[in-house]
């Protein structure tokens, strides 16, 4: 009975000190757009109930958000586009490289069906969201690699964020815009869905930027646009980082293949996106997670384009070794 009693205490014991190893709350943090999408269902299925207490999504609306929210630890776990990485960490920040987690986002949407590639835009005036960042840094340096100039070749209407340049398309406030998804769906669902349809302009999938990039800079047809960081103190925690890996990696794959139920789910915790729309998406983004170092390659052929013709964005120069998770 002494025998039973003593290792009940030892296993109960356990149990307690595996609960008070745990971390009191983990934050992930990320935009709307889909490199946040496998973070929801990480939440929602409790995939790491084995390492937090609690964990939270917290959401980023604009650049200024993101780089408040790395600036001052208000997040463990940040999707975030790939060039203010570099730029953060380049300022000191403490943020390290985890993984590439989206390589094909960005496309144009117009009303005009007869316009498919960047230069045939040329003279046009379109809807740019995020100016001096990732979707405005693409669409520069793929214009300037095909002979034009930015600034004088096209008319750029900036907005603050990609749904407000899809607003602007459905009120016919501008032609063309170039959003990421799933804005792009949204928009094409809305416009063509009752009673929206009686009074919303028409709007065409056009240009592919991740094409355009291949066939431009003779490359895989693919960019490394956002990815997931760690900041913060909890880069020394390799074992939640493991499991934060782990899981990213589970919950990214089951959106790719579940396209139905990835939409109602994400909608339920983001109401301001479109369910069809969120569901549509999924087969128009490139997902995949590849790893810091398997990455690097793309990475640094993408940051050395930036250190040439505008250095600002990724605070200067390509970040060192360090940068990249191993």
């Amino acid at each position: 009975m002494l025998k039973k009693m003593t290792i009940a205490l030892i296993l109960l014991s356990t149990i307690n000190l595996s609960a008070s190893e745990k971390i009191e709350k983990l934050v992930l943090s990320g935009p709307v757009a889909s490199v946040s999408h496998p973070l929801i269902h990480m939440i929602k299925t409790g995939a790491l109930r084995d390492i937090a207490k609690k964990v939270e999504f917290r959401l980023w609306k604009n650049p200024d958000e993101l780089r408040a929210l790395t600036l001052r630890n208000r997040a463990d776990f940040i999707a975030i586009p790939t060039n203010v990485a570099a730029n953060l960490y380049n300022k000191g920040v403490k943020i390290k490289l985890l993984n590439v987690s989206v390589w094909g986002i960005l496309g144009m949407i117009t009303r005009d069906k007869t316009l498919k590639t960047l230069a045939d835009f040329k003279g046009k005036e379109i809807a740019m969201p995020f100016r001096a960042d990732m979707p405005d840094i693409i669409f520069e340096e793929l214009v300037k690699a095909q002979g034009m100039d930015p600034k004088k070749d096209f008319k750029l209407k900036y907005m603050s964020n990609p749904f407000d340049a899809m607003q602007n398309l459905i009120l016919r406030q501008v032609d063309h815009a170039l959003l990421a998804e799933p804005a792009i769906s949204i928009a094409l669902k809305k416009t063509g869905s009752f009673p929206l349809k009686l009074v919303a302009p028409d709007l065409y999938r056009s240009a592919n930027l991740q094409e355009e990039w291949g066939k431009t800079f003779k490359v895989e047809a693919k960019i490394p646009q956002a990815r997931m960081s760690v900041i913060g103190d909890m880069i020394l925690n390799e074992k939640v980082i493991k499991r934060f890996n782990e899981e990213y990696e589970k919950s990214l794959n089951w959106y790719k293949n579940n396209p139905k139920e990835a939409a109602e789910m994400i909608v339920e915790e983001m109401p301001m996106l479109d369910e069809l729309g969120v569901q549509e998406s999924i087969k128009h983004v490139q997902l995949n997670t590849v790893s810091a170092q398997d990455s690097k390659k793309d990475l640094e052929f993408f940051y050395k384009l930036l250190e040439k013709n505008n250095p600002k964005t990724i605070g200067g120069k390509l970040p060192n070794e360090s940068f990249y998770s191993k």
